[in-house]
């Protein structure tokens, strides 16, 4: 629902600003202006475009790459004071594209060791994404399709089992970490440079294996950077995304409010557990999460970027604090 005094001001209803092709600009006004009539367009770009769905109190102006619709590369906006007191990244889709290429590869060659006869293609292990954490994924996916012969019959063997399976594709999946095979998505260095310059907390919040994430911001982001991040993953929580647990732990052993930090976040799964802590969130969508529904995301991004294809920096976090919702 929008704020009473929430209003979007189209650069053609603005005496004070430069006229500007609609296409291509937006104008975000104080928050003491109020233009009805622009309530049913408001709705209808919230609908149609969600690449931008917040905005902040401050008079700034947005500018949209200009690139292909297809692309949805969305808007540049940087006109904010503010800062966070902490930005939570998530990992795996955020900080690296791991899912297809890394953990399902992993899996997959785990299965095949323990000749389970085995195997996630990308379409189902697309699926099984929307369990949050690998050994639940697992033990899911077998409660479902049936345990392999050579599981062990009791519940409390079974998790050992799928235990051991996750500490072997962890180990698997390292090793493609460490050797650099895949890499950084675009402008996660840049931003947490950006957030570490200024004193705002760097934390990486993930339901996988701790190892696993550490090896990815040990090896990817270097250890300078690394030494500065603080990691909450795995099995630290007792209940994985959507839960909000993950995140309510960072900003409690950070000793930061919640709706001080902002997310960024790929998945549905993820975007739930942000909003149910309480804080802000920006999708960065991965190949596994293009399709899915972030119409409660503060902004949605293709990727965050780096110049001059940046999608948005650590300013434009900071203005997320200080927007009100439009809808």
């Amino acid at each position: 629902m929008a704020s009473a005094a929430s209003t979007v001001v189209s650069p053609s209803l603005s005496a004070s600003t430069t006229r500007l092709p609609r296409r291509n600009y937006s104008l975000i006004s104080p928050a003491n202006s109020l233009l009805s009539p622009i309530k049913t367009s408001i709705s209808n770009i919230g609908r149609q475009e969600r690449s931008f769905t917040s905005f902040p109190r401050r008079t700034s102006l947005c500018r949209r790459m200009a690139t292909p619709q297809s692309t949805r590369k969305g808007v540049i906006c940087s006109a904010s004071s503010a800062l966070p007191s902490a930005l939570l990244f998530d990992c795996d889709g955020v900080l690296v594209d791991t899912e297809k290429d890394g953990h399902r590869i992993s899996f997959n060659d785990t299965f095949t060791e323990r000749e389970l006869g085995v195997t996630w293609d990308v379409d189902l292990y697309g699926e099984l994404l929307k369990i949050g954490g690998g050994k639940e994924r697992m033990t899911s996916y077998f409660n479902k399709t049936g345990w392999p012969d050579k599981a062990p019959k009791s519940e409390e063997e079974r998790k050992e089992f799928i235990a051991s399976l996750h500490k072997r594709k962890t180990e698997l999946f390292m090793a493609l970490i460490e050797k650099k095979l895949l890499p950084l998505r675009p402008g996660v260095a840049k931003l947490i440079d950006q957030a570490l310059a200024k004193g705002v907390k760097v934390a990486v919040c993930s339901t996988s294996n701790e190892k696993a994430v550490s090896a990815i911001v040990s090896c990817l982001l270097g250890p300078e950077r690394a030494k500065k991040i603080d990691i909450f993953a795995g099995d630290v929580v007792p209940r994985k995304k959507p839960d909000p647990a993950i995140y309510l732990l960072a900003a409690s052993t950070l000793g930061v409010e919640p709706s001080s930090c902002v997310v960024v976040e790929d998945s549905a799964i993820g975007l739930a557990a942000a909003k149910a802590a309480g804080m802000k969130c920006i999708v960065t969508k991965s190949g596994y999460t293009a399709d899915e529904d972030f119409l409660n995301a503060d902004a949605v991004f293709d990727c965050i970027g780096d110049p001059p294809e940046e999608r948005f920096d650590l300013a434009f976090c900071g203005s997320l604090l200080e927007k009100q919702y439009v809808s």
